[in-house]
């Protein structure tokens, strides 16, 4: 949902994400941030320290491009495709209120989410910008058995090792069941969310099946 847009050259980014934007039929919303591993940086030779400037300018240069100096296919969406920023220190929720059309916050319970979403709107207001910021969320999940669960916080636990004790925090936070799955569907909507993605921690289409299942059932 987010990428690490300083790791990425703006020109070949504006242009797949216009490719994109048109296969999709005007639909892609596109999520940028900085990302929390200094190895990404190192191994793509990018300096880590010019992170936050490089994606300011980074998110300017993208509307340029789309808005007219973009060689290639032209994005559907008039101004180009909708752009989200993703982070928690105040650089981030600046850089939100002013380049972007909505803040993505980085997954957590309810009350993480809205102590965030209003941040965002502080900083909208800030900004001087009409309106509200596009708010989206995240949460992991997996459902079924004993076993496939813990293989679910497992992978979490994995995928976050560089981030030690938090990815104990971030595996214990993995919905395992279908009214937890509801109750945090319903809890974010009332903190005033637009979107919230929820992602697999498991590989597998009965996985999807069941989400499916959980939450079209009565509950």
């Amino acid at each position: 949902m987010i990428l690490i847009g300083p790791l990425r050259s703006t020109a070949l980014l504006a242009k797949q994400a216009a490719s994109l934007d048109v296969l999709s039929g005007g639909r892609l919303v596109l999520g940028l941030g900085l990302g929390a591993r200094h190895d990404d940086y190192r191994t793509a030779g990018v300096d880590h320290r010019r992170r936050g400037r490089d994606l300011a300018q980074q998110l300017v240069r993208l509307r340029l491009l789309w808005e007219g100096e973009l060689p290639g296919p032209r994005p559907v969406q008039p101004d180009g495709p909708r752009l989200l920023v993703g982070g928690l220190g105040g650089p981030a929720y600046v850089r939100m209120a002013r380049y972007s059309d909505g803040f993505v916050h980085n997954g957590g319970p309810p009350r993480a989410f809205a102590a965030a979403a209003a941040r965002a709107r502080a900083a909208w207001i800030d900004a001087g910008r009409p309106g509200r910021p596009q708010l989206w969320g995240q949460a992991y999940w997996a459902l079924g058995d004993g076993a496939e669960v813990e293989r679910g916080r497992d992978e979490l636990r994995r995928y976050y090792a560089f981030a030690r004790g938090h990815a104990e925090q971030i595996a214990a936070g993995c919905l395992t069941t279908p009214q937890a799955i509801k109750d945090l569907v319903r809890a974010y909507e009332d903190e005033g969310c637009d979107e919230l993605v929820l992602f697999p921690t498991r590989p597998a289409l009965e996985q999807l099946e069941r989400l499916a299942d959980a939450l079209g059932g009565p509950g």
